[in-house]
């Protein structure tokens, strides 16, 4: 018995382009999963058809069984937006045939097929939860086969077995319910050698689940600092008083975060810092009330990861500032808006994808604002 050759190749879902400015970071971790659904191999009656003439056996009819029950479970490590490493292990089931032979007689025929795979996995983001993969990998197999023949049909060896190495190729999709918890849609196609020397493909049509471990739910932006304005008590007409001044305005210093940062960064750079020094120089000659730094990105990217990499650049800008002793990190607040509140116009930096030009043009919108509330 042979599995047939495919028709054609299953084609790689094509790797994300890494050249976005936003792809790579808070994507690494570690991850499991199993899927089930339905193994299907082709046989070849052709050969089936051909050997049993060359034992001198007409075949009058052949029945083929060539679809059954396949699973996996698999574990990997996703390294970023774009790639993983995951390997696992593999149950295709089997498939079989039963040939009715003249001179009276039947052969029948059965392989199961169980093993391990490594492989490489592409990633393309659609959305924020959904994405395609491909996926081309190693297997190492065990194929055991097991034929019986009855009246004149005579089987010398009845239960020949096989392992091998050999390649396997897929696609599928995926979406994340929630951090931690997803689910997979995919097709495979499995190079095996059976246990007679000849070599065909199963595929593996199956869905499934997958967890992430370590994800954590995104903590929510700390809450800005609100100015209560209480009305003063009436005064007597027969004294005359005068009002307080109004507190100054708040001062706001913006740092272009090209200046800060390194690119794709959140470690204040040492040209960065001395930006900064300039600021909490004046601010330890004052008393302040609060400051509230605020990170920004431009529009390029996802917007959850533009959100995680603005957070985390107004709280390296909050750690210098506190370890500067400007001011007592009770006082300071940080936050990340990504690019929701550019200065750019869209009208002026047309385009979504991460060109150079549109990099440039969108580079005021990359910054961090310090916000100083306070009094002399």
């Amino acid at each position: 018995m042979k599995l047939s050759r495919a028709s054609g190749a299953l084609g790689l879902v094509a790797f994300a382009a890494l050249t976005s400015p936003f792809a790579f970071a808070d994507d690494a971790g570690w991850y499991s999963g199993v899927n089930a659904g339905q193994s299907r191999a082709k046989i070849d009656d052709v050969r089936i058809t051909s050997g049993l003439l060359g034992g001198g056996f007409a075949t009058t009819s052949i029945t083929d069984d060539d679809r059954n029950t396949g699973l996996k479970l698999y574990g990997g490590y996703q390294f970023n937006k774009n790639f993983a490493v995951e390997g696992g292990y593999f149950d295709l089931g089997k498939a079989g045939f039963m040939a009715n032979t003249l001179p009276a007689g039947t052969l029948s025929g059965n392989i199961k097929v169980r093993g391990l795979n490594l492989d490489l996995v592409g990633i393309l983001p659609i959305t924020e939860k959904f994405s395609a993969f491909g996926r081309a990998g190693l297997t190492y197999a065990q194929a055991r086969d097991s034929f019986v023949g009855t009246g004149l049909v005579d089987v010398i060896n009845p239960s020949p077995s096989k392992r091998a190495g050999n390649y396997k190729v897929g696609f599928g999709l995926q979406y994340n319910l929630t951090e931690s918890l997803g689910t997979r849609a995919e097709v495979e196609r499995y190079r095996i050698d059976d246990a007679v020397g000849n070599k065909g493909d199963i595929d593996l049509v199956s869905v499934g689940l997958v967890y992430r471990f370590g994800a954590k739910t995104p903590a929510p932006a700390p809450i800005e600092p609100v100015a209560v304005y209480v009305e003063p008590a009436p005064v007597p007409k027969a004294v005359a008083v005068i009002p307080p001044p109004p507190p100054p305005a708040p001062r706001k210093v913006t740092f272009s975060a090209d200046s800060l940062f390194d690119f794709d960064k959140s470690t204040v750079k040492p040209a960065g810092k001395l930006e900064l020094d300039k600021l909490t120089a004046e601010i330890k000659g004052t008393k302040v009330d609060a400051i509230t730094v605020t990170g920004h990105t431009d529009r390029i990217g996802s917007h959850d990861y533009n959100l995680k990499l603005s957070t985390r650049r107004a709280e390296a800008v909050k750690a210098y500032l506190v370890d500067s002793e400007a001011l007592p990190s009770d006082k300071i607040a940080a936050r990340g808006v990504n690019g929701s509140e550019p200065v750019t116009k869209p009208e002026d930096c047309i385009g979504e994808k991460a060109t150079k030009k549109l990099i440039a043009c969108l580079q005021p919108d990359r910054r961090v604002d310090v916000e100083v509330s306070g009094t002399k």
